[in-house]
């Protein structure tokens, strides 16, 4: 009887023993991918931030080397205004709508950006200073960089969105307190070729 009753215990123990380690190790992995997703928004962060920071000296040079229109300057101050002013926590990445305001501010600017190269480029002599051409190559670099930021935050969200939501960790997950984050969505229209013309 002792030795079946000793059994019972051992094999209990060891029950929870290993449902304990499985548990501590999807608990591991949560964290270790909510870790990936924060260095990944992180990376967005800072290539959103080079190109912010490389607007006013494009600004700068376009003034110096041109008459330019003021408008299209202000347009392009303002959108990284905007833009700049909304910011972002790792604790706002689980909300659709917080992602969805940083995400239209961003487009703004980068679309004012490109009405102003567009216009910049009826300027003969400014798109012929080595300055201009230069920022130009650092925003298109820029864009790049922000392109592959957002691409690679959205592979950390799928992850880390898919390891709590699979069996066992989506127990874990609801115990614990983790999260669906919100990936980068294409803007409204973006399956939609734009129209050419040339005038």
């Amino acid at each position: 009887m002792r030795s079946t009753g000793t059994l019972v215990i051992v094999f209990i123990v060891l029950v929870v023993g290993f449902a304990g380690c499985a548990g501590c190790s999807s608990y591991n992995g949560m964290v270790s991918q909510e870790e990936g997703v924060e260095q990944a928004w992180a990376n967005v962060e800072t290539s959103y931030q080079r190109r912010a920071d490389l607007i006013p000296n494009l600004v700068r040079t376009v003034q110096g080397a041109a008459d330019f229109e003021r408008e299209t300057l202000e347009s392009v101050t303002n959108a990284r205004a905007r833009a700049t002013s909304i910011n972002l926590s790792v604790d706002d990445l689980s909300d659709p709508a917080a992602m969805q305001a940083y995400m239209a501010a961003q487009s703004a600017l980068g679309s004012s950006l490109g009405r102003l190269i567009a216009v910049a480029e009826s300027y003969p002599q400014l798109t012929a200073t080595t300055a201009f051409r230069d920022l130009q190559t650092q925003l298109e670099g820029t864009e790049n960089r922000i392109n592959v930021a957002r691409r690679d935050y959205n592979a950390a969200v799928r992850g880390y969105n898919t390891k709590i939501r699979q069996f066992p960790g989506s127990i874990i997950a609801s115990i614990m307190g983790f999260d669906r984050r919100t990936p980068f969505e294409a803007e409204a229209g973006a399956e939609t070729a734009p129209t050419v013309e040339f005038n």
